[in-house]
């Protein structure tokens, strides 16, 4: 294996041996004896430059095949790296050569092949044990109806909304193993946002909407849950009314909702959508499984949009989603 240095060097010093040798043959033929007066060497010297050009050239013309192949590699290369990156976790490239870049390339497949096989596994892991939860959870939903006559009123409330709390924890884990898998294809069908927007609306007694009708194609039970997640995250932190405003244009629907409150702090804009993300120093969350946003964000972005928190013209924050208009 001729290393990639080497390969290089040799190129180089190649080449100026060949420009070299080219050189001194070229000035060897025209410094032939000659009965020619000056101005003769004169324009031979003007030639011997014309020529010392073209063997320029012509070297760095055959030296740009073996650059471009090197480089051709390298870009495949850093392709797959940003896919992988991207969330594509079957991202290889192929292994030409027997060289650094051809070691680069394997070492790459070996470790995105890993973490493939590591991300399934957790994947498979969480999602069998949310499913595995659901078995004991049906049995603590009994024992607390059984003991509904003899039960406190109020820690039988309690248990009932500590259980709803933790089915609903165990349904957007397995949303979210599932919306992570990438091959994973949505039911996609036309969907008026407008209209699906007033009917999640409609289950909270604080929420007014306001907006134009936009048809997205899209898996209407994922977006419900983008919707119902926002309103349900503005019930539990903010302040009412909460106000959901839908905006088109030729080729977007936007959808902003903000509460009475402040709203998130600009700091904390970003780690807002992380799941289980806790403000530093912040008070405790309250109620809420800690996926809601995150799953927001990863619902938008499955359907070529995005979610995020914005500053209004009054210094409060909001947050916006932005989806493709079908129509």
């Amino acid at each position: 294996m001729l290393r990639l240095y080497l390969r290089f060097y040799l190129a180089l010093v190649g080449s100026l041996m060949l420009f070299f040798t080219a050189a001194v043959m070229v000035w060897h033929v025209m410094n032939l004896p000659s009965s020619s007066p000056m101005g003769h060497y004169a324009h031979m010297a003007r030639n011997f430059h014309v020529v010392l050009m073209m063997l320029a050239v012509t070297i760095g013309l055959a030296a740009y095949p073996l650059v471009r192949q090197i480089s051709r590699r390298l870009e495949r290369l850093q392709h797959a790296v940003e896919s992988l990156g991207a969330g594509d976790l079957s991202a290889r490239v192929p292994v030409e050569g027997r060289d650094e870049v051809a070691r680069l390339a394997d070492s790459f497949n070996q470790a995105a092949g890993r973490i493939e096989q590591l991300v399934k596994a957790n994947k498979a892991l969480l999602a069998n044990t949310s499913h595995e939860l659901r078995t004991p959870l049906a049995r603590i939903r009994l024992a607390v109806e059984l003991l509904k006559e003899s039960a406190d009123p109020k820690r039988r409330a309690g248990l009932e909304q500590d259980i709803a709390e933790l089915d609903w924890l165990v349904d957007e884990i397995l949303l979210a193993s599932r919306l992570d898998t990438v091959t994973d294809a949505l039911d996609v069908q036309e969907v008026d946002l407008l209209a699906l927007a007033a009917e999640e609306c409609a289950r909270y007694d604080t929420a007014q909407l306001e907006g134009a009708p936009g048809v997205i194609r899209g898996d209407p039970r994922l977006l419900r849950r983008l919707l119902r997640n926002l309103l349900e995250n503005a019930a539990r932190h903010g302040m009412p009314p909460t106000q959901v405003r839908i905006e088109r244009d030729s080729t977007t629907a936007t959808v902003t909702i903000w509460d009475g409150g402040n709203g998130v702090p600009p700091s904390e804009f970003d780690n807002v959508f992380r799941p289980f993300y806790q403000p530093s120093g912040g008070p405790q969350r309250t109620g809420g499984t800690g996926l809601g946003l995150s799953l927001v964000r990863q619902i938008a972005r499955r359907h070529a949009g995005d979610a995020r928190c914005a500053v209004m013209s009054d210094g409060r924050s909001s947050f916006v989603v932005t989806l493709p208009l079908t129509r």
